[in-house]
């Protein structure tokens, strides 16, 4: 197939550190091209792929000095798209919403995966001006606050199975990966590895907007609690030893996650998760298998001291079933083949209506004729 992959601007594919979006993007993207199918990435020039890159911008908007709108970035990208419409069989788009007035007369062959939260006040009203256009979920959850709209599918992010390797042996601590922000809790995670009696390394990103965040709650609380080390960014070299190192992977978040990448990241190395029951944590999750789900710190402490009967092995192969990129791929290529298919037959203010919904039932898709 001739497929269109359409990335955010902000961060290069794949992001040089902390980036989600981008991430899944290229493990996508690359395993499209493996598979035998003619992809196109349009993201920034520093991205690298096996895919015939289209430049929209030098760099990854975040790391471009002085002052950037990425608005405007994004927007040129979207009409080059719109332009060359007619070169692919299928446009994948991963801005979340940006580009439904530039291809809304491309929507039957436009698919959109929403990457980000949809409980925010405006969602609905947006979403219902732009109804027809086929959207995919990274969870079940993360669709609950939406008005009716075109669900073609969900389908769980994946990763390269030599990604991350396994890890039979932990080295003692727990670990904290992600982003410094009030919805991530790491103040939790403190509090838990204080508690519990074992060490916490902090590997995350600081945003400009979470600056005062750390600076007035979690970084005192680093610099007071003995066993507390904070790492900062990581790239994904890094990630193999710090996440494959951990007794356990702490994600005591307090938000509708919509997916939560880190948490594969660790069951890629074998790695359990002690998370928070919120948003997709419980589909993602076996309790008692891959990790434990949890409702409170108190509970959470106790759970640390369970973590050494999970079987790391029985981990990774529970990854490898469920949430590897070659999977995603299969399932994302399904859908491109049926929205193809139906864009070629009808019109295309009907083809897009017609889809039939398709989801994934423990990670395999449950395709509804």
């Amino acid at each position: 197939m001739r497929i269109a992959q359409v990335a955010p601007l902000i961060e290069s594919v794949p992001p040089r550190r902390y980036g989600g979006t981008e991430r899944i993007v290229s493990y996508l993207t690359e395993e499209l091209v493996r598979a035998g199918h003619e992809v196109t990435l349009f993201a920034s020039g520093d991205s690298l792929t096996a895919a015939h890159l289209e430049p929209m911008c030098e760099t990854g908007l975040r790391l471009t000095p002085g002052p950037v709108d990425p608005i405007v970035h994004h927007m040129v990208m979207l009409e080059e798209v719109r332009r060359r419409a007619n070169d692919f069989d299928v446009m994948h788009v991963h801005l979340d919403l940006l580009h439904y007035p530039v291809l809304r007369e491309e929507q039957a062959r436009c698919l959109t995966t929403l990457h980000g939260r949809l409980d925010l006040p405006a969602v609905h009203r947006l979403y219902s001006c732009y109804e027809d256009f086929p959207l995919i979920s990274i969870s079940d959850h993360q669709r609950l606050p939406m008005p009716p709209v075109n669900w073609a599918g969900t389908i769980h992010h994946g990763l390269p199975k030599d990604l991350l390797p396994f890890s039979p042996k932990a080295s003692g601590y727990l670990a904290f990966l992600g982003r410094i922000s009030p919805e991530k809790r790491p103040d939790r995670a403190i509090e838990i590895a204080a508690k519990a009696g074992m060490p916490l390394k902090i590997a995350a990103k600081v945003d400009r907007a979470d600056l005062a965040y750390w600076e007035d709650v979690i970084k005192p609380m680093v610099d007071s609690t003995p066993g507390v080390e904070f790492i900062g960014e990581i790239d994904e070299r890094q990630k193999a030893d710090f996440l494959g190192g951990a007794a356990a992977l702490l994600f005591p978040i307090d938000w509708p996650e919509p997916f939560g990448l880190v948490m594969i990241e660790a069951m890629s190395c074998g790695t359990p998760v002690i998370a928070f029951a919120r948003g997709s944590v419980p589909e993602v999750l076996e309790e008692g298998v891959t990790g434990f789900l949890v409702e409170s710190v108190e509970e959470a402490i106790e759970r640390v001291g369970e973590i050494d009967r999970l079987d790391r092995a029985a981990i990774r192969r529970i990854f490898e079933q469920r949430f590897s990129a070659e999977r995603m791929a299969r399932d994302y290529v399904a859908i491109y083949q049926r929205l193809a298919a139906r864009a070629g037959e009808k019109p295309i203010a009907a083809a897009s209506a017609a889809i039939s919904p398709l989801r994934l039932v423990n990670g395999s898709l449950d395709v509804h004729l």
